[in-house]
């Protein structure tokens, strides 16, 4: 059954011109534009507020009175998850891979700010965090709460609807769009993208969350447009995992620098960071050309660049002195 959502954010999100970015990737500076979909507003920002609208607006229209989601120690989903149940006056409890360390920072800090409670699952894999948070749902139950199970990264058909609506903004707001690039975690917002722009005008870069990113982006959004998607039929780039979903790449470094450098605009080391580096690659190898109008989808995640130590490392290290 389908519930509708519960407005969270704010939109349409702007798009803005890169001129500078456009240029230093090797394309026209008319080209590149940037879709701010980290100044959707609740909780810092960023690409989850669109699938929390939907995910959320089901668990409040069945009864639930706390939200239970899973995710990495700095994930932007669970951060969201928690600000939009303090938004709603629920409770919050986030099932998060690892154990606690000396360090709060980052997407951590936030969460304790907007009230969540924190389960440690260890070091587990996807099964595992899945099986964390059920046990986590049944002891809610137990207390007689009533929990909803917001699934990993917001991730699912329902929540994918979120990114059909920003699908439908794109098309709006650059008619010409060639090519729309979007990081690939759990596969929800690429999956929304591929709904409503067809899978042809989406690049997703692949950031290393999922074993198989483009089979989950298929089944997210076969229910959501009369259009057949295959995993086969959709734009994956692979290149820009590196050594793991956590680990600061050094294209991804770079990208940072990059945005920074030329158009003031901060990336996160995971995510938006890996997809400006697809998108550098793209443009190295002929997939994204010059004269083709092309949107960087901006999803956020500026906390998490403060909870990863590597990426603060790297930032540090480019400090210039002045000396006259």
């Amino acid at each position: 059954m389908s519930h509708p959502p519960v407005p969270l954010g704010t939109f349409p999100t702007p798009v803005e011109p890169a001129p500078r970015l456009a240029a230093a990737l090797g394309l026209e500076p008319g080209d590149l534009w940037v879709k701010r979909d980290d100044l959707t507003g609740l909780g810092g920002g960023g690409n989850k507020v669109r699938k929390l609208e939907w995910t959320a607006g089901a668990a409040l229209a069945e009864g639930a009175d706390t939200l239970v989601t899973t995710g990495a120690p700095q994930s932007n989903h669970a951060r969201l998850t928690a600000a939009a149940a303090a938004r709603l006056g629920l409770g919050a409890v986030l099932v998060l891979r690892g154990s606690p360390d000396a360090s709060r920072s980052g997407n951590l800090a936030l969460d304790a700010l907007f009230g969540a409670r924190l389960a440690w699952a260890g070091d587990v894999d996807r099964a595992g965090l899945d099986a964390a948070a059920a046990d986590v749902c049944a002891r809610l139950r137990a207390s007689e709460a009533r929990p909803a199970l917001i699934p990993f990264g917001g991730s699912s058909a329902q929540g994918a609807r979120g990114y059909v609506r920003c699908g439908e903004e794109l098309r709006e707001q650059v008619p010409d769009l060639r090519t729309a690039v979007v990081a690939l975690g759990s596969g929800g917002t690429m999956a929304g993208l591929v709904a409503a722009l067809g899978a042809g005008s989406v690049l997703g870069v692949d950031v290393g969350a999922l074993p198989d990113p483009a089979a989950a982006v298929a089944a997210f959004a076969a229910p959501l447009t009369a259009q057949e998607v295959t995993a086969q039929g959709l734009r994956v780039r692979r290149d820009q995992v590196g050594a793991g979903y956590a680990a600061l790449t050094g294209p991804a470094g770079e990208a940072l620098r990059l945005a920074a450098r030329t158009e003031g605009l901060v990336l996160d080391p995971t995510y938006t960071g890996r997809a400006l580096a697809g998108l550098r690659a793209a443009v190295r190898d002929g997939e994204v050309r010059p004269g083709e109008k092309t949107v960087f989808v901006h999803t956020g995640g500026l906390p998490g660049l403060f909870g990863h130590a590597d990426a603060i490392d790297f930032a540090e290290r480019g400090a210039q002195a002045f000396d006259g």
